[in-house]
């Protein structure tokens, strides 16, 4: 028996260079390892929660349901002839394959001597929606091409109020702004903001699906997205157009997300916070109740505050979707998020940026039902001081250090983990470098052992916890195609609500200036300064 052997599986991506070549590929492998069907978006395109949802939601003509599915995308990274291309693999679930089987495979490809491919069977016309039949080795070998678009779309209707956001989008005094950054959210911008809830497709920036990304980087945040950015009245350049009061980007696979306000920027912690702290009421498929709410290690503590004072059960896990996946097919987690621009929950088993978009409109709505048609809405920016008010404020920052040399950050590292040997030698270094900033209480490599499963993640991060609360976090990490990437993620959290106002980048000063020093970054790295600040 070959080894996929009346499997049903997904193959598609964010449409990036190369995609349609490897697609054709793959479906010929497939025929020639017994595959039953393989499954394809319209033009090769499904976003990566879309494939998810596909996984689990999809029943086939014969009645089959997917068995897993290869994801072609490289994420938030770009794309091109000479730019990023990947391969991601996901499970029954619908979530990112395991370490176990990621490992396997990896074991795998260090041994392996042939590979069979079916190099007679005919290119499949991936534009056009239809089921191609071949002879395959056991039996009859089936090719489906579908829409891309309205599996999700059924999905998302079933978790909002789609009526009620659709009478704030067509609100005249509601101004909205998506920028898909060239990726494959264009796939499903039209027919959701447009189409389904009744936007102006003005609306819309970047929305038409590109090999190479249009030639941007579709990393939504606030130095890739300039165009949405400018737009919202976030550039330095100044611009005589009223900013929208809300707008939002995905990044290549649309999985990630960024939520802006008129001139506002929400961080990604505060943003999966603010959503759990408002989901029951807001959105309809968690009008029974949240079951708990989990984020990433890095990922401030704004969620952790919400949870204590909804008595909700939380849970801090490493970076990696597959974590949070774990708790929810536990039944133990509904919302969760990363501070990496990643927020979703349990509707599927992995990060969901239009979802995330969708639910940021069910709070605006739900905030609005009563006053729509009066001068001034409650926007994007009250709701976010609202919750300071309520919950305090943790200021947050992200210092990305881009392909330094994998050499120098892992000293980086090493010397960060000696230092922790002895506090007091830490603290003595901090208070000569800022007298302001308060004493080092905890210091420790993250560890995390799954509650569902038992398994334990090692060397997740390097934390240095203060004693009022403040944070800095290092982390490596290896998404990019070249050299490494240093995350120095640093937090504060301020109760007192005359301070929550402060300017953030002033906020963070001290904390900012010794994690630079203390982690001696410059000398390690040759980096004066980060590549991307979020």
């Amino acid at each position: 028996m070959r080894i996929g052997s009346g499997a049903t599986l997904v193959v598609s991506g964010d449409g990036r260079y190369y995609s349609k070549d490897a697609i054709q590929i793959i479906i010929k492998m497939a025929a020639a390892n017994g595959v039953r069907c393989i499954w394809v978006g319209q033009n090769g395109l499904l976003s990566t929660p879309a494939i998810s949802a596909v996984i689990r939601e999809r029943v086939g003509a014969d009645g089959s349901k997917a068995n897993g599915a290869f994801i072609l995308t490289a994420s938030h990274n770009p794309g091109g002839p000479h730019e990023d291309f990947g391969i991601k693999y996901n499970m029954e679930n619908g979530g990112p394959a395991p370490e176990g089987i990621t490992d396997k495979i990896f074991e795998n490809t260090k041994t392996i001597k042939e590979y069979l491919i079916a190099e007679g069977l005919p290119d499949v016309d991936i534009s056009t929606i239809g089921v191609t039949s071949f002879a395959g080795p056991e039996g009859q070998f089936d090719v489906d091409v579908f829409d891309s678009a309205s599996d999700y779309v059924k999905l998302m209707k079933s978790i909002f109020d789609f009526q009620s956001i659709q009478k704030l989008l067509t609100s005249p005094k509601f101004t909205f702004c998506y920028d898909a950054l060239h990726g494959v959210a264009g796939a499903y911008a039209k027919r959701i903001f447009v189409e389904e809830l009744g936007a102006d497709e003005s609306s819309l920036l970047n929305c038409v699906p590109k090999e190479d990304f249009g030639g941007g980087h579709p990393d939504p945040n606030l130095t890739y997205a300039k165009e949405l950015v400018a737009r919202m009245g976030l550039s330095k350049t100044k611009s005589e157009q009223q900013p929208p009061e809300f707008g939002a980007a995905a990044d290549g696979d649309a999985d990630r997300n960024m939520i802006l306000g008129k001139r506002f920027f929400v961080t990604p912690s505060d943003s999966v916070a603010i959503i759990a702290a408002n989901a029951v009421q807001a959105i309809p498929y968690f009008s029974g109740g949240l079951k708990g709410v989990a984020r990433s290690m890095p990922t401030s503590a704004a969620l952790d505050v919400v949870a204590k004072h909804l008595n909700l059960k939380f849970f801090e896990v490493p970076t990696g979707w597959k974590f949070f996946g774990n708790l929810m097919d536990a039944g133990m987690c509904s919302v969760c998020g990363e501070e990496s621009f990643g927020t979703g929950s349990d509707h599927i088993r992995e990060k969901d940026g239009i979802w995330a978009v969708l639910a940021w409109l069910s709070i605006l709505a739900y905030k609005n039902k009563d006053n729509l048609g009066e001068e001034k809405l409650v926007s994007v920016e009250d709701i976010v001081r609202q919750h300071w008010a309520t919950y305090g404020r943790h200021y947050y920052t992200r210092y990305d250090y881009e392909n330094v040399d994998a050499g120098g950050a892992k000293e980086l590292m090493a010397h960060l983990v000696k230092l922790q040997s002895s506090l007091d030698e830490v603290n003595k270094i901090i208070k000569g470098i800022r007298s302001d900033v308060s004493n080092v209480v905890n210091a420790d490599e993250f560890e995390y052992k799954d509650p569902v499963d038992g398994s334990i993640s090692k060397h997740q991060g390097i934390r240095y916890l203060f004693e009022d609360g403040s944070r800095l976090v290092f982390r490596l990490s290896g998404t990019g195609s070249e050299g490494a990437t240093i995350r120095l993620y640093v937090e504060q959290y301020e109760k007192d609500s005359s301070k929550i106002g402060r300017d953030s980048q002033e906020a963070l000063a001290p904390l900012v200036e010794v994690a630079r020093k203390l982690s001696k970054m410059q000398e390690f790295t040759g980096r004066s300064a980060p590549t991307v600040i979020t």
